[in-house]
């Protein structure tokens, strides 16, 4: 069906309670491109896009706030980390001054993932006219509800769309950490950002009474990238996942993962040892010694032995933790919220955004050849003689993982 576009579907289903509303259906006229060949999902392929790589928070926090401090129609975002510190001042303080010169500014953040928002912080907001609403609130008595969270970064100022890892914290910030988090944001313009804008309606009409204003038109090509908004979620099929499959059952030269957290699913991995069995150039990007959640490496590390085995490269970035979320098949790149692992694909809301064009993986190989060069690769004979400590801390941990699975699901 290339002449509609369906555009409600990735919007969120409320945890135990309500789903997205009626998708709209929108017209497009242009014949089908070949890149269009793809897993079917409920966002088209559009032409005409622009994407600009901001590789750390010395670049794209400097871009998102000129474009907070230049915003003249909405501001929209949404959010799952946000915590008290100089960025979170920084953005608050732009958001209020946005909406007291009368931009629509609104916030959809999770309710577990931005606790850390401090009260004077949102009496700001508040006080200035931003609206803010709450994913899925955290209850004691909804007990596995509360599991379901928002983990989706948007960030949609007039006609541009931040998306990628970032949280508004100073964990990305140079200078107010010791070592701050390596993470890669997209700025993106173009088609496409139409539809994250009816992925944050969809989410906004779930969690909050405020009315919207009428949509905008779909806007001007802004360059000339194809691209497309794939998503995942707990009441849909993931589209992430699908794509990442198909894509790497097709791939012919590369795939290049990288990824905070590495607990795939079974399909997965064996999509990974296929490639590098037929000859594909398969590489991994994991964090190494500094990561915010060390249970998760540990629980991960028992699918390493048997991806060596098969010819993956395995590297584990030193200087830092890199949180990025960037999957590049051949010429085809997806970056965006995902962590390709089962629990996020499983139990939270994600949202990529999928570019196809050989000018711009070679600009994201060469971002991620940066990274690899600042890593430690792992070969099987090491691994195999890592100290005994490391694994039975393994072995533990992916006991635990294994019992969360079966008992959640």
């Amino acid at each position: 069906m290339h002449g509609a576009m369906i555009a409600c579907r990735a919007g969120p289903a409320a945890p135990g309670s309500r789903r997205c509303r009626v998708p709209v259906i929108l017209s497009d006229p242009r014949p089908p491109q070949p890149h269009m060949a793809s897993p079917p999902g409920p966002f088209p392929w559009r032409d005409g896009n622009q994407a600009r790589l901001l590789v750390d928070g010395d670049r794209f926090f400097p871009a998102i706030f000129a474009d907070l401090e230049q915003a003249r129609r909405r501001v929209w975002i949404l959010l799952y980390l946000a915590r008290r510190g100089q960025v979170l001042d920084a953005v608050a303080r732009r958001l209020a001054d946005a909406a007291r010169r009368g931009v629509d500014v609104r916030l959809l953040l999770d309710d577990f993932g931005t606790r850390g928002i401090d009260r004077e912080n949102r009496h700001r907001m508040e006080a200035a006219g931003v609206r803010i609403a709450r994913y899925n609130p955290l209850r004691p008595s909804r007990w596995l509800d509360n599991l379901f969270r928002d983990h989706r970064k948007l960030i949609l100022v007039d006609t541009a769309a931040y998306v990628g890892g970032l949280g508004f914290t100073d964990d990305f910030l140079p200078g107010a950490v010791p070592r701050p988090w390596r993470e890669t944001v997209l700025r993106l313009t173009g088609p496409c950002v139409a539809d994250w804008e009816r992925l944050f309606r969809a989410a906004w009409r779930t969690w909050s009474p405020d009315p919207l204003p009428p949509p905008s038109p779909i806007p001007p090509p802004a360059g000339r990238l194809p691209g497309r908004l794939v998503c995942s979620g707990h009441h849909l099929r993931s589209d992430i996942r699908r794509s990442a499959i198909a894509r790497m059952r097709g791939a012919r030269r590369r795939i290049w993962l990288a990824t905070a957290y590495f607990v795939p699913s079974r399909r997965f991995r064996r999509r990974l040892r296929q490639a590098a069995q037929r000859g594909v150039d398969v590489r991994i990007l994991l964090p190494g010694p500094f990561i915010d959640h060390p249970a998760v490496r540990h629980a991960g590390h028992r699918f390493y032995a048997r991806l060596l085995r098969a010819g993956v490269r395995i590297f584990e970035y030193q200087p830092r933790f890199t949180h990025q979320k960037v999957l590049l098949c051949d010429d085809h790149v997806s970056l965006g919220s995902a962590n390709f692992d089962r629990w996020n694909l499983r139990w939270n809301e994600e949202a990529n955004q999928e570019l196809r064009d050989p000018e711009f993986a070679r600009e994201v190989a060469a971002m991620l050849k940066r990274d690899f060069a600042q890593s430690r690769e792992l070969d099987l004979a090491t691994w195999r003689r890592r100290p005994w400590r490391e694994k039975w801390l393994d072995f533990y941990f992916s006991l635990i993982d294994r019992w969360l699975l079966r008992l959640l699901g």
